[in-house]
């Protein structure tokens, strides 16, 4: 099975089991994940060992009467081969994940979403592996960027040009954590222009890009993207509207509120936790129920819409997330209280967006394996 039909299958909210032959540790960090998928993780050694033993068919025996096929995972789909033989061979039916977990963070789909009054088209990007969300903006033959994987800078710059239009800006909602931005990327290949909000700059920002207040636009051809300031997860956190669209960033998500930890930890989590409590119920609180909420993160068992895309109205996510009704301390002490392990390597990551450290295109890869973990806790 290779890793696109994986993330199809997972898509559609197929019932998918999942063997994955790592290690503990491997399996724990990072794994394929979704509404719809069971994980089992048992070392491949021990496959090994069975099949020395004779003994294949007690390990198989857990797997008999599990959604078909069984897909076998490692890292970067070798031991796993061999374990799916040796499952088919016990008479369970077995696939193997091409290229591993390697190939599956590569895996990016696109998507058009429906926007009703935009002069301009959208699409979402996903990616399954991190639960990236990121989005091209297409108004006429010109295009805009939001929240660009340096990964797939290419893939913009290109699905851009398929629809007869060049990319004039790479922005980004914030210093993002988790992954390694492409707004560099983007526009040095497309000779485009980095955009951030302006708060960046207090961050310590270290590269030439245009920074935008609340209120001002980025124009893309006759249509424009509204910076509206949305701190909680950071400081200089900004959304985007787009008529009734807003690209949200790590503000609001589908299923929780941002965490307020990434830019100042423990010691500034309160404060910002309060910022973001005073975005979510006062700045949001001026939008129609029928505004379009876009995230920049998804959650792995987040269901998307009937359309595939990772969208809810704003209305839907007040009678959702019990975070939206809260008072202002029991909302700082609600996603305060448990949140997940922060993004690996964020550190690192924080400081190569702001410009402050580099990162080879295989060290950018390597570095922003896993999940997000942007959100606040995974209900709110």
């Amino acid at each position: 099975m290779t890793p696109e039909e994986l993330a199809a299958r997972l898509a559609r909210g197929d019932p998918t089991t999942v063997l994955d032959v790592r290690d503990r540790d491997e399996f724990e960090a990072w794994r394929v994940d979704g509404a719809a998928v069971t994980a089992t993780q048992i070392p491949a050694i021990r496959f090994t060992q069975a099949e020395i033993r004779g003994t294949v068919d007690e390990l198989a025996a857990e797997f008999r009467g599990a959604p078909s096929p069984v897909v076998v995972v490692c890292a970067e789909g070798r031991s796993s081969a061999h374990v799916a033989d040796l499952l088919s061979a016990a008479g369970v039916p077995a696939e193997n994940l091409e290229t591993g977990m390697d190939g599956w963070a590569r895996v990016y789909r696109a998507r058009e979403l429906s926007v009703g009054n935009a002069d301009a088209t959208v699409l979402q990007y996903d990616r399954p592996s991190s639960g990236c969300l990121a989005y091209l903006v297409v108004g006429g033959d010109e295009a805009v960027v939001i929240d660009p994987l340096r990964a797939f800078a290419d893939r913009y710059v290109a699905d851009a040009r398929e629809r007869g239009a060049d990319v004039v800006a790479a922005v980004d909602t914030h210093v993002h954590a988790d992954h390694v931005s492409g707004v560099r990327a983007v526009a040095e290949r497309a000779d485009a222009t980095a955009v951030l909000p302006a708060g960046a700059t207090d961050r310590g920002l270290d590269f030439d890009a245009r920074l935008v207040a609340d209120g001002e636009p980025v124009g893309v051809g006759d249509a424009e993207l509204v910076a509206v300031h949305a701190p909680g997860h950071t400081t200089e956190m900004t959304a985007f509207r787009l008529g009734d669209l807003l690209v949200a960033g790590d503000s609001l998500f589908l299923e929780s509120v941002a965490r307020p930890d990434l830019e100042d930890g423990d010691e500034g989590a309160t404060d910002a936790a309060r910022r973001l409590h005073a975005t979510l119920t006062e700045r949001y609180g001026e939008f129609a129920d029928d505004t379009l909420v876009a995230p920049a993160h998804r959650g792995p068992r987040t269901v998307p819409d009937g359309d595939g895309a990772y969208v809810a109205e704003l209305g839907a996510l007040r009678e959702r997330l019990g975070a939206l009704a809260m008072d202002e301390d029991a909302f700082v002490s609600f996603v305060c209280s448990d949140m997940p392990p922060r993004p690996a390597n964020y550190e690192r990551i924080i400081e190569t967006n702001l410009g402050r450290d580099s990162l080879t295109d295989e060290e950018a890869f390597d570095v922003e394996l896993g999940p997000n973990n942007c959100a606040a806790t995974s209900e709110a």
